[in-house]
């Protein structure tokens, strides 16, 4: 809690707006995109399944691979309402994923750390997009699979397991990749690694998105170490994520803006 406080303090201080923009890219970027938050009644129903899930008395026992939890362990029972109240991102999050991916026009979708399915389903708003989700509990894959059904989704496929097993076997397929959201072991090493592997299925067009860069001090090492890859052109802190970028057009540069 020590570092989040000092972090968002920190971002406070070194946020800035468009007037401080010179780059025409980032400028569009910042304006059209992350910062017109004007999509909101688009998913209304996504919402109430939220709404349900942070209402929600059904008991689990989740797995985690990752970081340890501090709503749960893995040898216990756990109501699903404790795990969105703590886990699920802001619905403004939600919104911006879908508008970075409509801006990039992307199609092949990468998402680790499932959870409930909600970030899934606002990247798949669109049929013309496929989104591979990776989720390492069973018992919540399955209910992020009842709500895909729900909704009838049909561009979605998610694969259940360990995903420092299963990434690398998605990897060796050779699919390429134009966006992905990394939201699942929220340690330094994990993160550099998943980092690694889906940087060899991107290309100059893609956009990686990182979640909760300062959850901890070790997301914040790893947010600063993808930062300063040579292969990253642009970077950008939102604070509650971080947005990396490949153009090899555009000069090293990274932003901390408002948000």
């Amino acid at each position: 809690m020590v570092h989040q406080v000092t972090s968002f303090l920190n971002y406070w201080l070194n946020e800035v707006n468009a007037h401080s923009l010179q780059s025409p890219f980032i400028y569009s970027l910042y304006t059209t995109c992350i910062r017109k938050d004007s999509n909101k009644n688009e998913f209304k129903e996504i919402e109430q399944t939220r709404n349900r899930l942070l209402h929600s008395e059904m008991l689990v026992k989740p797995i985690d691979w990752g970081a340890p939890s501090t709503v749960h362990s893995n040898s216990s029972n756990v109501r699903v309402s404790a795990i969105a109240k703590q886990g699920l991102t802001k619905p403004k999050i939600s919104r911006l994923l879908n508008r970075l991916i409509q801006y990039s026009n992307s199609k092949h979708i990468v998402e680790l750390g499932t959870s409930f399915g909600l970030n899934t389903l606002y990247m798949a708003q669109s049929e013309e997009v496929k989104v591979t989700t990776f989720e390492g509990s069973k018992e919540i894959a399955d209910i992020a699979l009842t709500n895909f059904e729900f909704f009838k989704k049909s561009n979605i496929k998610l694969v259940e397991g360990n995903i420092d097993e299963t990434l690398p076997k998605f990897i060796d397929s050779r699919i390429h990749i134009d966006f992905a959201y990394i939201d699942a072991n929220h340690r330094f090493e994990p993160t550099i690694n998943y980092f690694k592997l889906l940087l060899k299925r991107t290309h100059d067009n893609s956009i990686m998105v990182f979640d909760d860069i300062y959850w901890s001090k070790e997301m914040t090492q790893a947010w600063n170490t993808i930062k300063e890859h040579p292969q990253v052109t642009l970077s950008i802190d939102l604070f509650d994520v971080g947005i990396v970028l490949f153009k090899p057009d555009l000069s090293k540069t990274h932003y901390t803006l408002m948000f």
